[in-house]
């Protein structure tokens, strides 16, 4: 049975894919106290004890707002960390799955200095716009340019168990008769549950580089949310609002949708539209509590 790593098991990601991993593979989950990536000694030294045949990096410093303030944490974690594995998998023949995101992009349709709005490709020119995106970024290059097997899975507006839009809007609901939501910025909504499926396929194969990795389809975080209250039949107000009407350290980018180009030429896997994996979702963990429309 091949062993895993998965670090940043308390996150999100983390739990599910624990969740789908675990008897079919022997699953070391590991957090910052069990092992600190940004230490390069301690990080090769339980490596070199665990001695993994995959390693899935899910650990990093997502607080996108904190980042503008922080930048040189969230350059440790999410730069120097990668790079850490990087060299400790190489030590152990081990593959490195390293989860990065549509905030290397800069959302504003220009793709290779051309003017042209269409989801962005994995060969297609990253422009952060941000401290989390550019620190992000930092961790791929690492990654391209250390790591022996490696694998780069881009993945945008992520929901899973724990804290996350989906859950946030539905408790919103619970305690105000309308909500604000941005409406000007669109991406592709992705359930840990698919990101999942998907990386438990690339464990095997033995195939290297970037992958973007999104539910099908796209939308605005107001749509998102309208769809959330239809499929709930959760009666509020949802008005949609610009960027510009929040303030916010941290530029968002405005269309990160991600085309999975590449998992599509190699059939790996088909991810589902988004409304289909936000319909089985909310099915999973919200059940008890009214029936989820189609």
């Amino acid at each position: 049975m091949k062993k895993v790593i998965i670090t940043g098991c308390n996150g999100q990601l983390g739990l599910e894919l624990q969740e789908k991993l675990r008897g079919k593979y022997e699953i070391l989950p590991t957090n910052r106290e069990s092992v600190d990536i940004t230490n390069f000694n301690g990080t090769v030294k339980y490596i070199k004890a665990c001695h993994p045949d995959v390693i899935i990096n899910c650990a990093a410093f997502t607080a996108v707002d904190i980042c503008e303030e922080k930048e040189e944490e969230a350059y440790l974690v999410n730069a120097v960390g990668p790079k850490n594995l990087s060299f400790a998998a190489n030590i152990v023949n081990a593959k490195l799955i390293h989860i990065s995101t549509d905030y290397v992009f800069d959302g504003e349709g220009i793709i290779n200095g051309n003017s042209i709005r269409r989801p962005y490709y994995e060969s297609d020119k990253p422009n952060p716009q941000s401290s989390y995106g550019r620190t992000k970024l930092a961790g791929e290059e690492y990654v391209i340019n250390n790591c022996n097997k490696y694998i780069i899975i881009r993945t945008a507006w992520l929901y899973g168990k724990g804290s996350n839009f989906v859950n946030t809007m539905i408790n919103l609901s619970k305690i105000n008769e309308e909500v604000r939501v941005v409406n000007d910025q669109i991406g592709s909504p992705t359930s840990t549950e698919e990101l999942a499926n998907m990386i438990e396929k690339l464990i095997e194969t033995e195939e290297c580089g970037i992958y973007h990795g999104t539910c099908e389809g796209y939308c605005s975080w107001y749509d998102f949310a309208s769809e959330i209250y239809r499929m709930m039949s959760i009666n509020i107000k949802v008005i949609p609002v610009s960027t510009e009407e929040f303030a916010r350290k941290a530029k968002r980018p405005k269309y990160s949708v991600l085309e999975n180009k590449k998992l599509k030429e190699h059939g790996f896997y088909s991810f589902k539209n988004w409304q289909e994996a936000l319909r089985i979702y909310l099915n999973k963990y919200y059940i008890n509590e009214q029936e989820v429309k189609q």
